[in-house]
């Protein structure tokens, strides 16, 4: 039986998923981190926890959590952050900027990335790295 919380994939796998799939999958690795983030800080609760939540997850804050660890990433990072960026999307929510957007997808796809490698460390440390002024 695989397991999915483990998987980890063969490069040429990795390489085979378009940067949306990639950005699909670092969705949900983000908003999982940051619900768990947002409970173990005892930032919201009830309603107000979906509300904080989802200001975490929208492309503009996404877009600026992103620009916090651009310097910290590896030249391999950087290039599935661009192919991420550069992915083709083709609706852009209105509270969003298309430059923002874009920005928010490259982190996603990140995050896919890392996650689909198995490299739930440097997840956390970028994470880490994108949350420490929020706290």
């Amino acid at each position: 039986m695989t397991d999915y919380f483990q998987i980890t994939l063969q490069p040429d796998e990795i390489r085979a998923i378009s940067s949306i799939g990639l950005a699909h999958v670092g969705d949900a690795v983000y908003e999982l981190l940051v619900r768990t983030w947002l409970c173990a800080h005892g930032k919201a609760t009830g309603r107000g926890l979906h509300r904080a939540a989802v200001e975490l997850v929208c492309a503009p804050r996404q877009a600026a959590l992103a620009e916090r660890i651009l310097p910290l990433l590896t030249e391999a990072e950087r290039d599935v952050f661009r192919r991420g960026r550069n992915a083709n999307v083709h609706t852009i929510p209105p509270h969003a900027s298309r430059a923002e957007y874009q920005q928010a997808t490259a982190l996603e796809a990140l995050l896919g990335w890392l996650w689909l490698t198995g490299c739930r460390e440097r997840i956390n440390q970028l994470f880490v790295a994108m949350m420490e002024e929020e706290s």
